[in-house]
């Protein structure tokens, strides 16, 4: 593939965008392009096919977005047909980039249709009818619409790929293919991703003709700077989770912030947690209407809410300028989760922190999550009990610094001075503090309790040193939920696997303890379907209706396959990578 020359000059003004363009980027407040717009720019408006290679957060909505403005010719066009066609993951995606594009082009009378599922599909249809010159949709509703024959691509210039590597971990690659293969064959493609799997440069090579390749390189810190995201991990068993995160919070006091959950009913659990303990925070994901999604995203934007407690369905097209932190209450099911996750915060320069908190067992996954983002992630010592009470004093002095700067204390004196004249002037400060610091946290340092250091698993040590004829110490709590229901089953991975340096993913299996499946079923599928030793197996979660493995990256597609024709407790079941 060929590699783009960068123009020497770094405004919008030397990248041969029409006047139109060039007035409404000055309007929306941009100064000049970032890497990906300076890289993807030129051979996108040179009319070259091009695949670049670039984080989320990295302005690719407008490395692409100009460039289609400007080839498209916007006015009346028969119905159902499109001139550019925009595939995204998500319909939070698809909104941020359907809007984008508008405000892009309104100076052009371009016409923009977001399509996504959870829409009321006559209103689509009315759009579509009188034809629209931007399409921005998810796969699986815009080939819901080519079946209906709702919307034709036989005049689409421009095809976009965004978040490609995101699509096919959502299973979408046979959508993609169909749509793909329905348009015409002379069009311009982009395909945009935050990492190159082996399955995006077979996309690459089936549908781009002679891409231009733009791979922006991760940013360097200069000795002594800070990076954009702090990123830090704390080792903490899952009895003590919940503990652990608010703990963290308090201390880290987020202007906003993100957690995220493996699955919808984590989600909504751990909502509810932190809503009795004094945190004001609103559940996303899949299962809610797109209304309800709406009005927890403007809740978040418009300081209702602090919190965001949310499945993956929020890691895209999300971006609020007020999120200072994002929190992974679990390990995510592939590092390039984790980029896509952390990537909604510290983005156009802001710093911005990322905390992840790591049960025992899966010390080993940060190396993953490292390899990938290129940075170490420091692993901190759980916040104690002393160091949450220093924080309070600090807001509390930071508070009362801010009321002796501001002044106006002149109706507070008399009771000042009358105290000052029967007790010590420095004793009735610290009552005065000490009063504050009570009604700031309603007495919550007084009834915190310690959380058990946990040391991190030695992964160097043989098995054949373990003392002879002890198992590992189980976990505080496992096996037991809140109130004391059965919580999820787990088996450590045996001898290699814990020392293994092979990538980890989860799989999906829609059966679970309603329908009587254990770890064994689990583990002798696998191990006679698939082929795979059972020692390489990590991780086995049991839920009611299903279950989560733990295998290598590489076994995951070879496992799927032969799982999909396998019966587990006399019945077929689906099996899938997870996506919470």
């Amino acid at each position: 593939m060929k590699e783009p020359t960068t123009p020497p000059d770094s405004s919008f003004d030397s990248l041969g965008l029409i006047p139109p363009l060039l007035e409404s980027i000055r309007a929306l407040g941009y100064e000049e392009p970032s890497p990906i717009q300076r890289a993807a720019l030129p051979p996108l408006l040179a009319g070259k096919d091009l695949l670049g290679i670039a984080a989320t957060g990295t302005g690719k909505t407008a490395a692409f977005a100009l460039p289609l403005l400007q080839k498209i010719e916007p006015g009346s066009r028969a119905p159902f047909t499109t001139s550019a066609l925009v595939l995204v993951p998500t319909r939070e995606l698809a909104m941020q980039v359907a809007e984008a594009i508008h405000r892009y082009g309104q100076k052009l009378g371009v016409t923009v249709l977001p399509l996504y599922g959870g829409q009321v599909i006559g209103q689509q249809l009315r759009v579509l009818k009188r034809g629209v010159d931007v399409v921005v949709a998810t796969p699986g509703r815009a080939l819901d619409h080519l079946q209906r024959k709702t919307l034709k691509l036989d005049d689409v210039q421009v095809v976009v790929l965004d978040e490609a590597d995101e699509m096919l971990d959502m299973g979408f690659a046979e959508d993609l293919e169909a749509i793909l293969s329905a348009t015409p064959e002379e069009r311009q493609t982009a395909l945009f991703s935050a990492t190159l799997p082996t399955r995006i440069a077979a996309i690459a090579e089936r549908h781009l003709r002679e891409p231009v390749r733009v791979k922006i390189a991760k940013e360097k810190v200069q000795q002594g700077e800070l990076p954009r995201v702090r990123q830090t991990a704390y080792i903490v068993t899952r009895a003590f989770k919940v503990a652990t995160l608010c703990r963290v919070l308090d201390v880290e006091s987020p202007t906003a912030a993100i957690v995220f959950c493996r699955t919808r009913t984590e989600v909504d659990e751990l909502s509810v947690s932190l809503n009795g303990r004094g945190w004001r925070a609103l559940a996303l994901h899949g299962g809610m209407s797109q209304e309800q999604r709406d009005r927890v995203i403007k809740q978040l934007k418009t300081h209702a809410a602090d919190l965001l407690v949310a499945t993956d369905v929020a890691a895209r097209g999300l971006d609020i300028p007020r999120l200072s932190h994002v929190v992974n209450f679990d390990v995510p099911n592939a590092p390039e989760a984790y980029v896509h996750r952390i990537g909604r915060t510290g983005r156009a320069g802001r710093e911005g922190v990322a905390i992840t908190l790591v049960e025992p067992k899966e010390h080993r996954l940060l190396r993953n999550l490292e390899k990938l983002t290129g940075q170490r992630i420091e692993v901190a010592a759980v916040p104690t009990v002393a160091d949450l009470r220093a924080r309070h004093l600090e807001l509390t002095r930071a508070s009362l610094r801010e009321v002796l700067v501001a002044g106006g204390l002149d109706p507070f004196r008399r009771v000042a001075e009358e105290l000052a004249a029967e007790f010590d002037v420095m004793d009735v400060a610290a009552a005065a503090v000490k009063f504050i610091q009570e009604n700031r946290d309603d007495g919550k340092a007084a009834g915190e309790e310690e959380i058990p250091v946990v040391a991190p698993p030695s992964e160097k040590r043989p098995r054949s040193e373990r003392p002879e004829g002890k198992a590992p110490a189980e976990r505080p709590g496992k096996g037991k939920g809140p109130g004391g229901r059965p919580g999820r089953e787990e088996r450590e991975p045996r001898g290699p696997a814990q020392r293994s340096d092979w990538d980890i993913t989860r799989l999906y299996i829609g059966a679970g303890r309603n329908a009587g499946m254990r770890p064994a079923d689990l583990v002798g599928a696998i191990a006679g379907e698939a082929g795979l030793e059972s020692s390489r197996i990590g991780a086995i979660q049991i839920a009611d209706a299903f279950s989560l493995v733990e295998v290598p990256e590489p076994d995951a597609e070879r496992i799927i396959t032969a799982l999909r024709h396998a019966t587990l407790r006399g019945r077929k079941v689906p099996v899938r990578r997870d996506r919470g």
